[in-house]
């Protein structure tokens, strides 16, 4: 199995979680075609299902070339190439003009520099009144709910994805996948493939809860 294939069945999988990309996306109030940024977007799989939520334009940045040539493919077929642009771009290096967007959007990329970090540097990014939404794991929820306030932000709306519903939608499926692909598959090659997804896997198996996750909405005030 090449990498490129079991990046698409992941992407599969993780097609089964956008319910809450949705869900996040509408506790924000109705806007007319926001410009949104998306950091660490990877494949894009939030990514197009932003585009087909908000009718805006956005910019999609991640470090992951191939990640963000995946995500191009999917532009282009689901015909939003006028309005989704892929930019390889360090969260860390972002040169956007200050108070550029309507919407900053961050699913499961903000332990990079840390949350409040995240929240400290991409708020410049946001219009006032503009939103932020993160996804980010569960761990120390009351601190960071206490740094929301403290870095300017009113926090709208939360809500939390159980290791449960991780567990039977994306890591079990995905630990059956590579348990296929080595019966069928043989080889150091392969094993060296699917050996990142099987230490995740059994990173989870160990520590269940670390897994737990939380949506939270905010508005910069």
């Amino acid at each position: 199995m090449k990498k490129e294939e079991l990046q698409e069945y992941k992407d599969r999988l993780r097609e089964d979680l956008v319910k809450y990309t949705r869900k996040a996306f509408r506790m924000l109030p109705e806007m007319a075609m926001p410009y949104i940024l998306d950091i660490g977007c990877g494949s894009g799989v939030p990514t197009v299902e932003l585009a087909k939520l908000s009718g805006g334009k956005i910019i999609a940045i991640d470090i992951d070339q191939p990640a963000l040539d995946i995500l191009a493919s999917k532009i282009k077929s689901a015909g939003f190439s006028s309005r989704v642009k892929t930019v390889k771009c360090s969260m860390r290096n972002m040169d956007f003009p200050d108070a550029s967007f309507d919407i900053i959007w961050a699913e499961g990329s903000v332990n990079v520099i840390g949350f409040k970090n995240g929240l400290i540097e991409w708020r410049r990014l946001l219009k006032t009144g503009g939103f932020l939404v993160v996804h980010d794991d569960l761990a120390d929820l009351m601190e960071k709910q206490r740094q929301i306030s403290q870095c300017g932000y009113e926090l709208i709306n939360h809500f939390v994805i159980s290791q449960d519903i991780w567990w039977k939608i994306y890591y079990a499926p995905l630990e059956k996948k590579l348990n296929e692909v080595r019966a069928s598959h043989p080889g150091r090659n392969t094993t060296e493939i699917l050996n990142n997804d099987q230490r995740e896997i059994d990173a989870f198996k160990q520590d269940s809860k670390r897994y737990r996750s939380v949506f939270f909405i905010l508005r910069k005030i």
